[in-house]
């Protein structure tokens, strides 16, 4: 298989995540809601993704919500007869039933105006939960469905009656980041989650320094959100503070994450975003799958070919794989 730099592929999958939404939105004031107001970094990378996406094009959100701060008729009045994006990442399914219960929400509420749900990966463990998205979709009439990997693509034709595109991870608009300086051999980004696939060690080789991204530092956290609440002072505004206060907040999990994963010479991860933002980094890494396929089927579908990537079917395979291929690592100081 010929393989790509990491310049290459990202300028390829952020340009076709371009053209598919560019094909798939439709005109109007805009609403973005579900913003990731929690600590994975993942979904602050897609979320700022999607910001760069519609700021290219000039067509930033008049309304901006998260889950707990969505206002059905702001909304309304905001965005008048335009179209609602959600959120992306890899809820839609039974995995996260609190962010399902909203898409299903905007469905029942706002029918006849078009919803596009960003690129998702779907896994329905109950055929129940898969018929009651199923009649909510119908009844809408308007909905359009982004997906990352096959196996979505085929699940979301037989099983839903709308509009299903094949699209790469809104994350990829970010274009390539600098990484920082390397301090370990090896760094492993590891679910903690119950989307962790089954099984492996516990105990880590010499050389391999392991951790996620879920845990947030309070004192940075409280400091961040002082700042913000000054800022409101600036503008009386409510949407272009909450726009404010949700960027800044993205911004500053991403930056965290970047930072993490900078720490290894190498990576090895389970979490889409890890593979993701390591590739935006340009850090080569070693990939594992998590509990039910995402990860695999997202690489298979976009990323594959990406000069840095090794993949591994287990957390010993990888660390072998990894501590292998690294090379002495000479940390100034």
């Amino acid at each position: 298989m010929t393989t790509k730099a990491a310049d290459q592929l990202v300028g390829e999958l952020s340009s076709r995540f371009a053209r598919t939404l560019d094909d798939a939105l439709p005109p109007g004031p805009l609403a973005l809601v579900d913003f990731p107001d929690h600590s994975n970094v993942g979904d602050s990378a897609i979320w700022l993704g999607e910001i760069e996406y519609l700021a290219r094009r000039n067509r930033l959100p008049a309304y901006y919500s998260a889950i707990d701060d969505f206002d059905d008729g702001a909304c309304r009045a905001a965005i008048s007869d335009g179209p609602i994006l959600i959120h992306g990442g890899g809820n839609m399914g039974t995995l996260w039933p609190r962010h399902e219960a909203f898409r299903l929400h905007l469905l029942h509420t706002h029918r006849g105006r078009p919803i596009v749900q960003m690129p998702q990966s779907i896994l329905y463990a109950d055929p129940a939960a898969t018929e009651a998205m199923a009649r909510a979709i119908g009844s809408h009439g308007q909905f359009t469905l982004l997906v990352r990997d096959l196996r979505s693509l085929a699940f979301a034709q037989e099983h839903f009656d709308c509009a299903v595109h094949l699209c790469p991870d809104a994350a990829l608009m970010l274009g390539r980041q600098q990484r920082a300086p390397a301090r370990v051999p090896v760094f492993a980004l590891l679910r903690s989650d119950h989307e962790r696939a089954a099984g492996g060690p516990d105990v880590l080789p010499p050389g391999v320094v392991a951790d996620d991204w879920l845990d947030e530092d309070a004192g940075q956290k409280r400091r961040l959100r002082l700042s913000l609440g000054l800022g409101r002072l600036m503008t009386r505004d409510p949407m272009v503070r909450r726009a404010t206060r949700q960027r800044r907040l993205a911004e500053w999990r991403l930056q965290r994450g970047l930072a993490m994963l900078s720490t290894g010479e190498l990576v090895v991860t389970d979490r889409l975003h890890a593979h993701i933002l390591s590739l935006l980094l340009d850090i080569p890494h070693v990939l594992l799958d998590n509990s039910y396929g995402k990860v695999a089927g997202f690489a298979d579908q976009w990323t594959g070919d990406y000069a840095g990537l090794m993949r591994a079917t287990g957390r010993a395979e990888a660390f072998d794989i990894a501590l292998a291929c690294g090379r002495p690592l000479i940390v100034d100081g």
